[in-house]
């Protein structure tokens, strides 16, 4: 009997004391700014025990009653301590400091909540905003993308591009997301530049692998960029002109404490700056007063990024995002000819009829593509242990391609006209995509050993994937009887589809060397009928080896509905995005990564091994085009399977003055078509288009004063493959294909045979600060030289002919030899930028 009351007693005492724990929680933010800050630590001195802040700078942690001191560490930041009396749920925000050494635009810190030794989140790394400005970039203008693309296991495209290619994945399986909304094209100038703007960034994560259930849609990575609420203490901002774009930031409180705002703007003058050549040119094409040839054009992009952030007075949060981004390319030729008709009598005498002949011919091309984005966003403490993030979203990606033809013809006797001719025709091709999307997101903050999130989205997507509009109109007053009018429209149906998913993942300390990272995501697309059902597990797992090493292990599988079909070897506006279909089915991956990590405080270290196995990934067939119109999009793909693994070394500074990076990866890329009707290379394995064996990049910054420093980055890395014809052979006519005619075809022993050069840069950035005399503004000259020793490296390689002198059969021969055309030499670059 006293056994049994015994333990009655000491399981009452247990209950009591599951009773007796308490929740502090609430906002860290920025002092100075009110920036509400992602990835701060929060730590229980007295157990060790803590959490870190989510997207919103909320943090939830339950700890016994008493007296508790908690630590709030923010690399970058003055670690702040606070002392509370526990004896019930405490509603606690906290205001933190940027540290003095940290005051200087040039000394750069990056937090530590996401990645590090002590985290169970692997193969992810995040850059901090201040180090993404001071990289050295073409143009001068500054590019989350081109930074992104100096870290291991991450690959660009060919030269200046901005596409991302992720272990071995292709540049539409990474998950691009501004605020939490998706994107589908991030090119701006055909892949130069990105459509983010660094100005209005708050942080910068990418993961490419052991993906958070909470992230789905796309196999290879998840690029995850913040942008910045809004200044709330008081107006602040920037201006910067360059030599090719020009840009602004501002920010400041609307209602103080209460509400505020965030304007970004940017825009290329390259059309502006083209209007003096073409002004030459069209004076020189101006050979007489009978003919004059006139050519026009231009390029130019913009972005502009809002936001308006109110929080109210018990805690919620609502905020109003917008982005719009467009590229506008265009070329004008214009040729006219105005002549006296002559007339000979058959003494051969010239004689003026009188009469003139005048044509004229314009053609145009225009390209314009795009994004609109914008979201509302609410965020509500449900409990101090469950938070609510809850979304409405809307995304629109647009591209339009036009070519236009004017011809006129006319005979005038004075000012009658006596005949005339007049030909009209244009080819527009147009390709949509809009997206309504719902997220609902918990928090959930059971235990200071759990951290757990759960929620769901629901998508309607509205797809038009490619429609072609041609219209020729023609008139003859001569021959009337030949007059055409016609328009047409022909290509893919528009076509929509849903797509929902459910997700929960927990940060669990299963003991205090021990973490796992579990989640699930299990999601659904419906489309023409058909409906596909996907269970994506992930699995990571942190064991700490010391107080900073780790070694680290992860398992996940990710699912993608949508497709984008690349047309060429470049990432192009033109590339179409097709969702999933009946014939099509969702590409699939599974990737396998294991690592150690050692994170001694100011460096980081990390060796990293992968393996990742693909699915239904879709190639076009050869000679296949998007703009055929003889059969659907279905018709021109073809279904195969994928596989890629390397092993990746970094080693990061993150603290000081001199900071950056050193990253190498070995890496392999594989394909493979062999299924019945859809075979590619003979069903035989090849390398993937950027598939490279080495990859190696450096990037430092150096503060050398408060007033100047200094920055390098240095690329070496395997050249991309191609297909590279060794033969040709004459083909005459194929009745009912699509893709040949009667021409000379190039023979390819198999797909992706040569491997170009080997790619190599160095590039160096210079920043010279000068505040005013009160502070109130520092004005900053930046010098940036892309590709510092003009190395030409290969934008494309092409086959030519080299004709030589053969003395034994007395003529020339011509032999076939490759040449690469380059398009970025040696550029210097001056930016002005004033901060305020």
């Amino acid at each position: 009997m006293m056994k049994l009351l015994l333990s009655a007693l000491l399981l009452s005492a247990g209950i009591i004391a599951q009773a007796q724990k308490y929740t502090i929680s609430g906002y860290v933010t920025d002092s100075r700014s009110g920036e509400p800050l992602i990835g701060v630590a929060v730590i229980d001195s007295g157990t060790s025990l803590g959490t870190t802040t989510g997207n919103s700078g909320y943090y939830s942690i339950s700890l016994e009653q008493g007296r508790k001191t908690l630590r709030f560490v923010y690399l970058g930041y003055e670690e702040k301590t606070i002392e509370v009396d526990l004896t019930g749920d405490l509603k606690q925000d906290v205001a933190i400091v940027e540290s003095a050494s940290t005051l200087t635009a040039a000394t750069v810190t990056a937090s530590s909540g996401t990645t590090g030794a002590r985290s169970s989140q692997m193969s992810a790394v995040e850059i901090p905003v201040m180090q993404i400005k001071t990289i050295p970039a073409i143009g001068g203008e500054v590019d989350v993308i081109k930074a992104i693309q100096l870290l291991p296991g991450v690959q660009s495209g060919t030269e200046g591009t901005a596409g991302l290619y992720v272990r071995g994945g292709g540049a539409d399986e990474n998950l691009l997301l501004m605020d939490g909304v998706p994107l589908y094209n991030v090119n701006h100038l055909f892949g130069f530049f990105s459509v983010f703007n660094a100005d209005a960034m708050k942080s910068v994560t990418l993961y490419k692998g052991n993906f958070p259930a909470r992230f789905g849609g796309h196999l290879s990575s998840v690029l995850d960029v913040r942008m910045n609420d809004g200044n709330d203490n008081r107006i602040t901002g920037s201006a910067s002109i360059g030599l090719i774009s020009s840009k602004f930031n501002i920010e400041g409180p609307i209602v103080k404490g209460k509400t505020t705002f965030n304007v970004s703007a940017r825009r290329t003058y390259m059309d502006l700056l083209m209007k003096p050549a073409l002004y030459y040119a069209n004076k020189e094409g101006k050979d007489d007063e009978m003919n004059y040839e006139k050519v026009g054009g231009g390029y130019n992009f913009y972005d502009l990024n809002a936001k308006i952030t109110h929080r109210f007075d018990g805690g919620d949060r609502l905020s109003l995002s917008f982005y719009c981004g467009d590229d506008k390319a265009k070329v004008s030729m214009e040729d006219s000819y105005t002549g006296n008709i002559i007339s000979w009598t058959p003494d051969g005498t010239q004689v003026d009829t009188g009469r003139q002949d005048y044509s004229l011919t314009k053609a145009k091309f225009r390209w314009r593509w795009g994004n609109m984005v914008g979201s509302l966003r609410w965020n509500h403490e449900i409990s101090p242990r469950l938070y609510l993030s809850s979304a409405v979203s809307y995304t629109q990606y647009r591209n339009n391609l036009g070519v236009s033809i004017d011809e006129q013809e006319s005979i005038l006797n004075g000012k009658v006209e006596e005949e005339s001719f007049m030909n009209k025709a244009g080819v527009d091709y147009n390709s949509l995509i809009n997206d309504i999307s719902a997220t609902v997101d918990f928090d959930w903050r059971p235990d200071p050993r759990h951290d757990a999130k759960f929620g769901a989205i629901a998508t309607l997507h509205q797809f038009r994937p490619g429609v072609v509009s041609m219209m020729q109109k023609s008139s003859s007053t001569e021959y009337p009887e030949d007059n055409i009018d016609i328009s047409q429209e022909v290509g893919d149906k528009p076509l929509s589809s849903t797509e929902g998913a459910i997700f929960i993942e927990d940060n669990w300390s299963v003991l205090p060397w021990l973490k796992l990272n579990l989640g699930g995501r299990v999601s659904a697309y419906g489309v023409s009928g058909k409906t596909y059902f996907s269970a994506e597990p992930r699995l990571g797992l942190r064991a700490l080896l010391s107080d900073n090493v780790s070694f680290k292990a992860s398992y996940s599988e990710m699912s993608q509905y949508i497709h984008l079909l690349c047309n060429s070897n470049l990432s192009m506006p033109s590339d179409l995005w097709v969702p999933v279909t009946s014939r099509i089915r969702p590409m699939r991956s599974r990737q396998s990564a294991a690592g150690f990590f050692y994170d001694p405080g100011k460096y980081e270290f990390s060796v990293e091994g992968y393996y990742k196995s693909m699915d239904n990934v879709l190639e076009y067939k050869d000679g296949a085009s998007y703009l055929g119109m003889a059969t659907g999009w279905e018709d021109k793909v073809c279904m195969g399977t994928g596989w890629a693994y390397g092993v990746e070394f970094m080693v990061q500074k993150k603290i000081g003055k001199t900071t950056g990076w050193i990253g190498y990866t070995w890496a392999k890329s594989m394909r493979k078509f062999d299924r019945e009707g859809m075979e590619i290379n003979d069903g035989r394995p090849f390398p993937a288009k950027y598939d490279r064996r080495h990859d190696l990049s450096a990037t430092v910054t150096h503060a050398f004063s408060k007033k100047f420093d200094l920055s390098a980055t240095f690329v070496l890395a395997s050249g991309n493959c191609g297909t590279l014809g060794y033969d040709e052979f004459f083909v005459e006519d194929m009745p009912g294909s699509e893709y040949m005619g009667s021409s000379w075809v190039e023979y390819a022993p198999s797909r992706n045979n040569y491997r170009m050069p080997m790619y190599n840069r160095m590039d160096i950035g210079m920043n010279f600060y000068r505040p005013s005399r009160r502070n109130r503004t520092t004005s900053v000259w930046n010098i940036s030289v892309y590709n510092v020793y003009n190395y030409k490296n290969p934008f494309i390689i092409m086959v030519d002919y080299h004709d030589e002198w053969d003395e034994e059969n007395g003529q020339y021969v011509g032999y076939p030899v490759l040449k690469k055309l380059s398009i970025f030499p040696i550029i210097p670059t001056v930016t002005y930028t004033l901060k305020f």
